[in-house]
């Protein structure tokens, strides 16, 4: 495949855009982006160290295993870094990803998991070590003299490794595993953006730029399905090539001008994607039509190429482009002089941008569960996401914000995620309709309940919350600030988007409703929903469950293993042991139920009609085809009513199978033909033609 790299312009910068540098650069410094150089020589002595235990690693083994005694003497191992680290562009804490590149006869599976962990787990300055043997990239993670490192370790087929190994080359990924080729791939990408860009200062200085903005404005997390360090990396180089004489300050205007304007799902590339004889799969739409359904296509310039930013869903991606336009209308402020800076990075108002939020709440009975909980949870949280896009068919919105918080006032180890939900603009509106989302919060349930290690006190808690109901523990000063004046129209467009934000009626009746999804309770009409029926991933019952739904004078609860109750996960006060509460609330809520209600388990369907206050009990739900595991989820109103009403979605009939496979192959379609295949290569065309020539 093939990239056309001429240039949008030649033009160099302006007086005006060397002192907007100069300013660029002394925000940058000020807001502590760079580290010390006490900081940056401690890094050193930590590399040092660790290239020598590797290296004493390797000669142990190879005495071990029979070899010369020249063998010994010559027995090497290599160490790499890349990431941010070797970009040059790492801020004070940061980790430093490194790759451990060893001879044929040392192998991942039980010398650097086993043997060099237990090396590591012996030296005193080694802290937080946690072996991540099967992780799509194979990881060693843990902390030395307290500065975080990432492990990695490659396997080449050299019995000695020299010194001055040249891992850019071809010739290092013969006769390897893909897990070997995806250890090496991070520092082969490094090194070949360093060699692609124009400029490797002014790079390294709108990357650090472009990665604090992206911090501030909640969208820099691959694994929640936004961009991550090496996504921002190659976006931000396609601009210095694309502005090569271009300073910090015109590179970031024209990063927000480029992107805006980049008409996705068309790849961006640095390079030609070349395949190699070596076989490797590389990303090619016309071959594979898994990569047709890629949203966002960044590709990495090192073969074999491949999409770096596959986790990026329509939802996240839709999140980006409004980001984009709130950047590049700020770049357009700060070039009329009519903006500071500061401006650019304001951070983005997540609590006040939508009136509905599921809250993840992860807890567990200490610190060390909850970090191995939470890293599990975290890393299928995407997958909320897509199920959502999927059983709404892309009608309800979701965004992800990359950030945990944690409530002081509970005695047990916790966190909590958060997604913003919306109704996607444009729907047909139809009054008296909802979304029914409980079988898909079910089905993330059955995944989170596939996690190897659980243990007791593991638990997890979806609920839905509006925006006035968001706990105060995620505001910095712990209460809710006034809202401030908005810069960009993402925040409006959620609000119009969000149901109730039609006539003055629709919005004084939220104003007396705080107790459920219903935002119209004198209404007795049943309420149409959309609701995604999952008959492979039902909930398991244990002992008799009630499959009868809940009246409107009924309450939904799922009693616990007990016959007590359990509050709402938003709740503070709870027993050390069991993180169970004991909100008196709850206590005189139970009592007020009307003797004919049912209680039933989580999954039984609620009516569409409930608007009673309800209350949630937690009750350890047990996979039947994994005993072991019981993880505790409560839905709250996800449960009840379930998640949320956006008044005008539509009804949603037909064949869903069906409907996503024409779906997937229109997705493969609009990229191939955004492709514009011509003779042995592709193109790339995701500019407008009017930006294609541009000159500025």
């Amino acid at each position: 495949m093939a990239t056309s790299n001429k240039p949008i312009s030649l033009a160099g910068p302006l007086d005006a855009d060397v002192q907007r540098t100069a300013e660029l650069n002394k925000f940058l410094v000020e807001a502590g982006l760079y580290e010390s150089a006490d900081e940056s020589a401690r890094r050193e002595e930590v590399l040092g160290e660790l290239d020598k235990i590797v290296k004493d690693w390797v000669k142990q083994l190879t005495s071990q295993r029979g070899y010369t005694d020249q063998m010994v003497e010559e027995a090497n191992a290599v160490l790499f870094t890349f990431g941010s680290y070797r970009l040059g562009v790492h801020g004070p804490g940061a980790d430093i990803d490194t790759l451990c590149v060893g001879p044929s006869y040392v192998n991942r599976e039980e010398d650097f998991f086993i043997v060099l962990h237990d090396i590591l787990a012996q030296t005193e300055e080694v802290t937080q070590l946690q072996p991540v043997p099967d992780a799509h990239v194979p990881v060693m993670k843990f902390k030395f003299h307290g500065i975080s490192i990432d492990l990695l370790y490659a396997s080449v087929s050299l019995l000695v490794v020299p010194s001055d190994l040249d891992i850019s080359q071809e010739a290092v990924l013969y006769d390897i595993d893909e897990a070997t080729v995806r250890s090496l791939t991070g520092c082969r990408v490094a090194d070949q953006i360093l060699r692609l860009v124009p400029n490797i200062e002014s790079f390294r200085t709108t990357l650090r730029c472009l990665k604090h903005w992206a911090r501030r404005r909640g969208v820099y997390s691959n694994v929640t399905g936004f961009l991550g360090g090496v996504n921002w990396a190659l976006l931000v180089a396609r601009v210095c090539q694309l502005y090569p004489n271009a300073v910090p300050s015109m590179l970031v205007s024209r990063f927000f001008r480029v992107f805006t304007q980049w008409r996705w799902p068309t790849p961006v590339m640095l390079c030609a994607i070349e395949e190699e004889e070596l076989g490797f799969p590389v990303w090619d739409p016309r071959k594979n039509p898994r990569d047709r359904t890629h949203h966002m296509p960044i590709i990495t310039p090192a073969y074999p190429c491949m999409n770096s930013s596959y986790n990026v869903s329509t939802s996240t991606l839709r999140v980006m482009i409004e980001q984009f336009q709130f950047g590049n209308k700020i770049c357009q402020e700060i070039e009329m002089n009519k903006a500071s800076w500061s401006a650019l990075f304001e951070p983005f108002n997540f609590f006040e941008a939508y009136k509905n939020y599921l809250q993840v709440d992860i807890i567990a009975e200490d610190d060390e569960d909850l970090r191995l909980w939470k890293g599990w949870v975290e890393s299928r949280l995407r997958q909320l996401t897509l199920k959502i896009e999927r059983d709404t068919y892309g009608k309800l919105q979701c965004h992800p914000y990359p950030y945990e918080y944690a409530d002081p006032s509970r005695q047990c180890a916790h966190c909590a995620f958060f997604m913003g939900l919306s109704r996607k603009e444009g729907v047909k509106i139809q009054e008296g309709q909802q979304f029914d989302i409980r079988g898909t919060v079910d089905e993330f349930r059955h995944e989170i309940n596939m996690y190897m290690f659980w243990k007791p006190g593991m638990e997890l808690a979806v609920s839905h919350v509006r925006r006035k109901e968001i706990p105060a523990y995620v505001f910095p000063e712990g209460y809710k600030r006034p809202r401030p004046q908005r810069h960009v129209n993402h925040q409006h467009q959620s609000d119009k988007n969000d149901p109730g934000n039609g006539s003055p009626d629709s919005q004084l009746k939220r104003k007396h409703d705080s107790t459920g999804i219903d935002t119209e309770p004198s209404r007795s009409v049943k309420r149409a929903s959309v609701s995604p029926v999952h008959p492979k991933t039902s909930s398991p019952r244990s002992g008799n469950v009630s499959d009868e739904p809940i009246s409107n004078n009924q309450q939904k609860v799922t009693s616990n293993a007990s016959g007590g109750s359990q509050d709402s996960p938003g709740s503070g006060n709870r027993d050390q042991t069991k993180c169970s509460s004991s909100s008196h609330a709850s206590e005189k809520s139970l009592d007020s139920v009307a003797s004919g209600s049912k209680c039933v388990k989580i999954e039984a369907v609620c009516s569409g009609d409930v608007t009673s206050k309800h209350v949630d009990c937690i009750s350890p739900v047990k996979d039947s085809t994994a005993p072991t595991v019981a993880v505790s989820t409560t839905l709250k109103r996800v449960a009840e009513k379930v998640v949320l009403e956006l008044v005008g979605s539509e009804s949603i009939g037909g064949n869903k199978a069906e409907l996503l496979q024409i779906a997937e192959t229109d997705m493969g379609n609009v990229l191939v033909e955004n492709l514009h295949f011509g003779g042995n290569g592709v193109s790339q065309s995701g500019l407008p033609e009017e930006l294609e020539l541009m000159q500025v």
